[in-house]
């Protein structure tokens, strides 16, 4: 047995406007994306999000999650000037000690997606 994929499935009470804000902020395209079952995926490069409206498959009672979603990229600093006037920021770009580059925003559902890049050794 071998898992080849991991896509997050996120709740979101706002298709339209989940799908607005990472098309237009963060620079995802549109994948397949259906209304009427309130669900959607987000690519960007090689990476895919998913979407859906509640639904009586899983118990609801609001949007939340404890964790983030961490992305890696090879150029924090573009996505950093990419997105920090246009979405709420939870901590601004900076260099950690355990060798990482990167910032955080809240989408508009209130996740945490954070960027970083490695920093190479001088």
């Amino acid at each position: 047995m071998k898992i080849t994929e991991l896509t997050p499935l996120m709740r979101t009470e706002d298709l339209a406007g989940t799908i607005e804000f990472y098309t237009s902020v963060l620079g995802f395209s549109e994948g397949e994306v259906n209304f009427d079952w309130g669900w959607t995926t987000l690519w960007i490069d090689e990476v895919a999000v998913m979407f859906a409206k509640p639904n009586e498959h899983m118990p609801y009672e609001k949007i939340g999650f404890t964790g983030t979603f961490y992305f890696t990229t090879d150029n924090v600093d573009a996505m950093w000037e990419k997105v920090k006037d246009k979405a709420k920021i939870c901590y601004g770009i900076e260099e950690f000690e355990w060798g990482m580059r990167e910032f955080a925003v809240y989408d508009n559902n209130g996740y945490i997606l954070q960027f970083g890049q490695e920093i190479k050794a001088e």
